[in-house]
């Protein structure tokens, strides 16, 4: 994320998305040492890996790259792994199957380690069937762009730790606090492939800015 967070800043502001990702992927790269880069290959679970929803105003477009989403306008937009939705299934599947009172899963969440294994076989298809930044290739073809056109508008962009995005910080945080106390395993009508640790308010991490352009 550091990392990451440095190149945005020091960026042309009239990059293209296409420059965003070599450029990025090329600092990443220079994190590996020479020697892991045949290790790295084989096990994408390993690399410095992150997500990141972009807004350029020069070129009027917004770029999300891996599991992120936003607002523009009343319009809401988001990015999601394909494996996802899959392993929050499985793991709430194992939870509500289970003869162990739901409070285990909260103190030690082995619904969770069941579905590690399938976790580390999805990321065999890292920027292969989903898009990420992590130091290599960056596949294109799974990074949404959205163009705008040059009446003003009002975006939200935020990372995947809110389970139910809204227009403003408070709603969006209301909406986290309510799924906390309704559902803290996350394996309700929102499913997710861990649950709130206890001392926690989130289960995820999160970031959300909104601004007009």
């Amino acid at each position: 994320m550091q990392i990451v967070e440095r190149f945005i800043r020091k960026a042309p502001k009239n990059i293209s998305y296409n420059d965003f990702c070599i450029g990025v992927t090329k600092k990443i790269r220079q994190h590996y040492k020479k020697t892991q880069i045949e290790q790295l290959t084989k096990h994408p679970e390993e690399r410095l890996t992150a997500s990141a929803v972009i807004f350029s105003r020069v070129r009027r477009e917004i770029w999300m790259i891996g599991d992120c989403q936003c607002f523009v306008g009343d319009t809401f937009y988001d990015n999601p792994k394909p494996y996802e939705q899959e392993l929050a299934e499985k793991r709430a599947a194992i939870i509500k199957a289970s003869p162990k009172p739901w409070d285990h899963f909260l103190e030690e969440d082995t619904a969770r380690t069941a579905i590690i294994p399938r976790m580390l076989e999805t990321m065999q298809e890292q920027n292969k069937s989903y898009s990420v930044i992590d130091g290599f290739t960056i596949d294109r073809q799974h990074i949404r762009v959205l163009t705008l056109d040059f009446q003003p508008w009002e975006i939200v962009l935020a990372s995947d730790g809110y389970p139910f995005l809204c227009k403003t910080l408070e709603e969006s945080e209301q909406q986290l606090a309510r799924q906390k106390s309704e559902d803290p395993l996350n394996i309700g009508a929102f499913k997710a492939t861990k649950a709130f640790a206890k001392e926690n308010n989130s289960f995820d991490d999160r970031a959300y800015i909104r601004f007009k352009a």
